[in-house]
C-alpha cells in the first residue's frame, strides 16, 4: 500500500510492518509559519527538503522482512505519565517485550536477557553499562521503533531488537514546552523542550532537559508501598542540530547526557551471614541492616555528526559516533563487612568511537542494492578496591579485614561490511537478500560471514506474508566483561575458586541462527491483526548477571541455548479512539555456562550442585516468562482524553526442586501479575491556543503486590517487588 506525505509529498510503502499503530503517512506537522527575516515559501520550500530527506533516510536502511512495531507520539502521550514514562517502561507497550527490575535491564525482548541495539535517526548508539537509570528520555522522540525477527544485513551486532528513536525536529515542532510533574514517593519532574528553524530555515534544532527526584529510585526489596534509603536524583539532557547544505545534502549533530545518582535500598531485620563471625579479632560491632548506606552514580554520554546525500538514485549517511558510559559502586564498608564478610567498591566505564556508513542504489526498477559498514573501537576500564578476611584451612575468617585492590583496561575492535539486494520479483513479491561479514577483536578474536533473506509476499492490500532467516554474530559486550584475576581472593572471604576448582573462562562471542515467519491482516481500515513466531538457535548464548555484592551486570556465556515464541498484535483507530492489545508465549533454556564460571558459582557445595546441573541438564533462563501482554486504549474528546492499560506477566523464574527434591536452577516460576494503569490529560485554551495541558495518572490502580525478582536464580541478585499504587499529576504550558 502506498501512501503520500500530506506535507512533503514523498511516498513512503506501509501495509505489513505497520502492525502496532504504525503512521500511515510521515509523521510531519503542518508548515511551520515564516520566522523573522525569511518568507512563508522560503521556509515552507525548506520544510519540504527536510522532509524528502527524512523519506531518503528511510529509505537507506528499510526493514523488508523484519518484524516491526511502532508506537507514535500520540501514542506516547495517550497512556499513563505520557512523556514522563521511563523509557523502559515505555517499550512493554510492544508485543513480546517482559518487564524485569532496573538493575536487570528493566525490560527483556523476545525472551532475551539483552542484545538490543539503540540507534538514533537510524545511526547506532553503542552499548552502554547496564544500570538502574536510563540514558535516553522518552519527551524527545517523535516515534518509536521496535525492529526484531530475521534482520536484514545492515543490522550486526545487537540484534535480538533494534530500537529506533525518531527524535522530534524544530521544522515541524517549532515552539517549546515546560512542565513539572510529580505525585508518590516524593516524585518532583521538571522539564522542558523547545526547538525551532534558522538561517533562512536551513538550520533546524531541537533541545530538551529533565530533573527527575523521588524516594524510590530502585525497585523496593520489600513488599511495603515506601522503600528504605532509596532516593535518587537524575538529570538528562538532549540536542539534535541539522543544517541543510543544498536541497539534497544536510549534516546532523546529535548529543545526549544522563547523570543518576542513585541509594542502594536496605531491608530491616537482617542478621549478618547465617552464624558467621565476622571481625574476629576485634569486638563485633553492632549494626542494623535498615542503616546501610550503599549508592552508585551513572554517567552516560553520547554524540554523532552525521552527514547525508541523496542525489538520482543514490542515497548514503555516513556518520561518526561516540559513546561515554561510568558506573561506580560505592559500599558501606564496615556494614557489608559485617553482614557478607565481604566489601568492596567498583568503577566501571568504557569509551566508544565508530564510524556508520549506509548506502542504497537504485540499480533497476526490480534491484536496489544497499552496502555498508560499521566500525568501533572500545576501552574499557575497571576498578575495584574489595575489603576481605583472611580463612583458615576451615573456611572460618581470621584476623582483621584487609584491602585488595586490582585494576585492569581492555580494547575491543569491532569491523563488519555488509551488502544485500532488495528485488522486486513481481509486484506483490519482495526477496531481500545479502550477508555481512563481521571481525571482533577483543578478550577473544572471532568472526562471520553471516548470510541473511527475507521474503515478503503481498496477496493483496489487506493481507501480507513474510519469513526470513538471519545468521548473527554477537561479540561480547566489552562493558559487562568480568576482567578480575579471581585467584587473587583465594583464602579470603570471597574465594571464588580455591576450594571448588571452577574455571574463568573468558567470554566468547555468540553465533546463532534465526528463524521467523508472520502475517498481517487488515481487517478493516481501523483494525490491524499481526501473527510473528520466531526460534532460535545458539551457540555460547550471551547473558547477564550480578556476580558479588555490587549491583551491576557481568556477562558469562550458555554452551547452547533455544529460544522459541510467537506473538499476536492488534491495534485498531478510529477518529479520536485508539485500542491495542498484545499477547507472546515464548521460552528460553540453555545447557552449561563455559565462561566466567567461578565468580558466578562461587565456592559452596550449592553453587558446585547447580553448575553441574546446567552441565547436563537445559534449564530455563532466569529472564524466561511464559506468558507475557499487554493493552490499552484512549479516546480523545474535544480537549479531554482518558487512557488504560494493561500489562501482565506470569512471572520471571525463580530457583525450584524437582518431583525428587532435587534442586533446579531458575526451576521455579514466580507469581504472575497483572498491572493496571489509569489517566486523563485536559487541554485548556487560552487566547484561542490549546496551550495549557494537566493530567492526573494513577500507577497499579488495584495496588497489587507481586515480585519482580525474589533473589533466587542464576546470577540473580537481591529481590525485588513491582511499584506499589502512585498518585501523579503534572502541568504543562506550550509556547
Amino acid at each position: 500500500m502506498q501512501i503520500d506525505c500530506v506535507y512533503c509529498g514523498a511516498g513512503k510503502r506501509w501495509g505489513w510492518a505497520a502492525v502496532l499503530g504504525i503512521s500511515m503517512a510521515c509523521s510531519h506537522a503542518a508548515p511551520v509559519p515564516a520566522v523573522s527575516g525569511a518568507s512563508e515559501v522560503a521556509v515552507l520550500d525548506e520544510v519540504t527538503v527536510v522532509g524528502q530527506l527524512d523519506e531518503a533516510r528511510e529509505r537507506i536502511v528499510p526493514n523488508t522482512g523484519a518484524m516491526v512495531y511502532t508506537i507514535t507520539r500520540e501514542q506516547i502521550e495517550g497512556q499513563a505519565q505520557g512523556n514522563n514514562v521511563p523509557f523502559g517502561k515505555l517499550l512493554l507497550r510492544f508485543p513480546g517485550v517482559s518487564q524485569d527490575a532496573s538493575g536487570s535491564g528493566a525490560v527483556h525482548i523476545r525472551d532475551e536477557h539483552g542484545n538490543v541495539q539503540y540507534r538514533i535517526n537510524d545511526v547506532l548508539i553503542p552499548e552502554g553499562i547496564t544500570g538502574f537509570g536510563s540514558e535516553f528520555d522518552t519527551r524527545f522522540a517523535d516515534r518509536v521503533d521496535l525492529i526484531t525477527g530475521a534482520l536484514p544485513a545492515q543490522y550486526g551486532l545487537r540484534t535480538t531488537g533494534i530500537v529506533d528513536i525518531h527524535t522530534k525536529s524544530g521544522a515541524f515542532d517549532p515552539g517549546g514546552e515546560v512542565g513539572m510533574y510529580g505525585g508518590s514517593n516524593g516524585t518532583v519532574r521538571p522539564s522542558f523542550e523547545y526547538g525551532g528553524v534558522a538561517g533562512k530555515g536551513k538550520t533546524n534544532y531541537y533541545v530538551s532537559g529533565s530533573y527527575l527526584q523521588n524516594e524510590m529510585g530502585i525497585e523496593n526489596p520489600t513488599a511495603s508501598h515506601t522503600a528504605l534509603h532509596d532516593d535518587t536524583e537524575q538529570y538528562r539532557g538532549f540536542a539534535y542540530l541539522s543544517r541543510l547544505l543544498d536541497d539534497t545534502s544536510r549534516v546532523s549533530v546529535i548529543t545526549g547526557t544522563a547523570y543518576n545518582q542513585f541509594n542502594i535500598p536496605d531491608t530491616a531485620g537482617l542478621e549478618n551471614d547465617p552464624g558467621a563471625t565476622f571481625f574476629p579479632s576485634t569486638a563485633t560491632p553492632t549494626y542494623a541492616s535498615s542503616a546501610l548506606h550503599e549508592t552508585q552514580i551513572e554517567q552516560n554520554n553520547y554524540e554523532i555528526v552525521a552527514y547525508q546525500k541523496t542525489v538520482d538514485d543514490l542515497d548514503f549517511q555516513a556518520a561518526a559516533f561516540n559513546r561515554y558510559s561510568n558506573v561506580s559502586f560505592r559500599p558501606d564498608w564496615a556494614g557489608d563487612l559485617y553482614f557478607n564478610g565481604v566489601a568492596g567498591s567498583l568503577d566501571r566505564s568504557i569509551m566508544t568511537n565508530g564510524f556508520q556508513l549506509d548506502s542504497r542504489y537504485r540499480l533497476t526498477e526490480a534491484h536496489t542494492v544497499r552496502g555498508g559498514a560499521l566500525f568501533t573501537a572500545q576501552g574499557a576500564r575497571q576498578g575495584a578496591v574489595t575489603s576481605v578476611f583472611a580463612t583458615d584451612a576451615t573456611g572460618a575468617p581470621t584476623g582483621d579485614p584487609y584491602a585488595v585492590a586490582s585494576r585492569s583496561y581492555q580494547n575491543a575492535y569491532s569491523y563488519g561490511l555488509y551488502l544485500q539486494d532488495e528485488w522486486k520479483v513481481t509486484k506483490a513479491w519482495t526477496v531481500n537478500f545479502g550477508g555481512r561479514l563481521d571481525l571482533y577483536e577483543g578478550q577473544v578474536s572471532q568472526n562471520q560471514i553471516s548470510p541473511r533473506v527475507n521474503s515478503t509476499y503481498e496477496f493483496n492490500d489487506r493481507t501480507t506474508v513474510h519469513a526470513g532467516y538471519a545468521s548473527y554474530f554477537t561479540p561480547p559486550p566489552l562493558e559487562n566483561v568480568n576482567s578480575a584475576t579471581v585467584s587473587q581472593f583465594d583464602g579470603t572471604t570471597n574465594s571464588s575458586s580455591a576450594l571448588v576448582g571452577l574455571p574463568n573462562d573468558p567470554v566468547r562471542a555468540e553465533r546463532s541462527h534465526y528463524f521467523d515467519a508472520g502475517i498481517v491482516h487488515q481487517v478493516t481500515k481501523e483494525y490491524q491483526i499481526g501473527l510473528d513466531g520466531y526460534y532460535k538457535i545458539a551457540q555460547n548464548l550471551i547473558d547477564d548477571g550480578q556476580f558479588g555484592a555490587a549491583p551491576i551486570l557481568t556477562a558469562f556465556n550458555y554452551r547452547r541455548a533455544e529460544i522459541a515464541g510467537v506473538e499476536l498484535s492488534q491495534n485498531y483507530t478510529k477518529g479520536g479512539f485508539s485500542a491495542y492489545g498484545n499477547v507472546s508465549l515464548q521460552q528460553a533454556r540453555g545447557t552449561g555456562i563455559n565462561s566466567a564460571q567461578a565468580p558466578l558459582f562461587g565456592t559452596s557445595q550449592e553453587g558446585v550442585d547447580a553448575y553441574n546441573y546446567i552441565a547436563a541438564n537445559k534449564v530455563y533462563l532466569d529472564h524466561d516468562q511464559r506468558w507475557t501482554g499487554s493493552a490499552g486504549l484512549s479516546y480523545l474528546m474535544n480537549e479531554t482524553r482518558p487512557y488504560a492499560e494493561l500489562v501482565v506477566g506470569s512471572g520471571l523464574r525463580k530457583d525450584g526442586v524437582d518431583d525428587n527434591g532435587v534442586a533446579v536452577p531458575n526451576g521455579g516460576i514466580l507469581d504472575a501479575y497483572d498491572n493496571v494503569n489509569i489517566g486523563v490529560e485536559q487541554t485548556f485554551r487560552f487566547a484561542g491556543a490549546p496551550n495549557l495541558k494537566a493530567r492526573f495518572d494513577i500507577v497499579n490502580l488495584f495496588d497489587q503486590v507481586y515480585f519482580l525478582r525474589d533473589g533466587s536464580g542464576i546470577g540473580v541478585g537481591a529481590a525485588q517487588y513491582g511499584a506499589r499504587r502512585g498518585f501523579y499529576g503534572g502541568i504543562t504550558y506550550s509556547f
